[in-house]
């Protein structure tokens, strides 16, 4: 029997999804999109649906759905390195999407580590997720491409795709590698050394290229740049600002593989008394919150990170939802943010012996 409007249904019966289509005067199948696919249902629908279910009690069997479906409301999203404040700023972008429309995240972070990335999609695997934003550590591997074809949605993030047969969300690091080293060069700088992580990443040969490309194009050759190869970490630009002091003494500009590496690099140019930037101008990457608030404020590369998570998630849900899909590759161009780590003018070139400079170190604000 019909229930009326108004009745509450017993504790004891299991309130049915034909009970709720009758109650808000829907079909079964809006109903069901408003469980699966929330975003293709109209404003008005859903919440006529949402009452009747609240009215109902009804408690809708996830489980149940997603054995059907044989797909969970679940993506995967793997990225190199979560103690980069890049990669936190991408995953806001990601989860907001994903929640908008129904989905739930799984973070994972592989560390840079091929090993630690095959042990994450090898869970998503088993966990039946609907799809997996990937940023690689390197190539494409067989796992990505069993799980393609078992109808696992795979979108690249932080790495351009092919240009077929995959969607992927890239900045254009080639760009953003000439226009820090094209920077430093129309500051007077002359000498430069990029500090950067794996020669597998993708993302660091890019800026190199860039870099070389800028040399180039001021008639400087390779033996104006030094590379230097370092964790990206604090710790890890410390590391590398101290070679420099050493190794390195005609060095006068550094750009680095992002702000975290940056910050460590200016904190081992300062406790040498190197002015910053007027003895050694320096650049990051990214520009997260870390760029504005470090003793010398740090010019970066700016990376759209949120936008990047949020059109990488898009294109995710498109494919898994839509079978008439057309993979896209989208590709963002960073902007150089200037700040007082590069923008001073240079002062005649410290002789630097011992890894440390005697001039005293005068700190910019900005």
């Amino acid at each position: 029997m019909a229930m009326s409007q108004g009745e509450s249904p017993s504790p004891q019966l299991k309130v049915t999804v034909l009970e709720v289509a009758r109650l808000a005067g829907v079909s079964m199948a809006t109903v069901s999109n408003v469980l699966n696919r929330p975003n293709v249902v109209a404003a008005a629908t859903k919440s006529r649906v949402l009452a009747a279910m609240q009215q109902l009690n009804f408690v809708p069997n996830s489980a149940a759905r997603q054995l059907a479906a044989g797909r969970s409301r679940a993506i995967g999203l793997v990225v190199l390195d979560l103690t980069n404040p890049f990669f936190l700023e991408v995953a806001r972008g990601v989860e907001d999407v994903a929640s908008s429309a129904g989905y739930v995240v799984i973070l994972f972070n592989s560390a840079d580590s091929r090993d630690r990335e095959t042990r994450s999609l090898s869970v998503l695997r088993e966990q039946r997720v609907s799809g997996v934003l990937l940023s690689p550590v390197a190539a494409r591997t067989e796992l990505v491409e069993q799980m393609r074809a078992e109808g696992t949605r795979v979108v690249l993030l932080d790495r351009r795709g092919a240009a077929t047969g995959e969607c992927s969300v890239s900045v254009d690091d080639v760009l953003g590698g000439q226009a820090a080293g094209e920077h430093l060069i129309a500051t007077g700088r002359r000498s430069l050394a990029f500090v950067r992580g794996g020669r597998h990443v993708r993302q660091y040969n890019d800026r190199e290229r860039g870099i070389r490309s800028a040399l180039r194009g001021a008639g400087l050759d390779d033996r104006s740049l030094v590379v230097l190869h370092e964790e990206m970490s604090v710790s890890g630009g410390e590391h590398a600002g101290e070679r420099i002091l050493r190794e390195f003494a005609n060095v006068d500009a550094v750009v680095c593989g992002n702000d975290t590496i940056a910050a460590g690099v200016e904190r081992a140019l300062l406790k040498a008394a190197v002015r910053v930037p007027d003895d050694v101008a320096l650049v990051g990457y990214d520009d997260v919150p870390l760029a504005k608030l470090i003793t010398v404020p740090l010019t970066s590369m700016q990376q759209p990170m949120y936008e990047m998570g949020r059109s990488a998630a898009q294109l995710l849900l498109d494919e898994i939802e839509d079978s008439d899909h057309v993979h896209k590759r989208v590709s963002f161009n960073p902007s150089l943010v200037a700040r007082s780590s590069s923008v001073g003018r240079p002062a005649k070139p410290a002789r630097r012996s011992g890894g440390a400079a005697k001039a005293i170190a005068t700190h910019a604000n900005g």
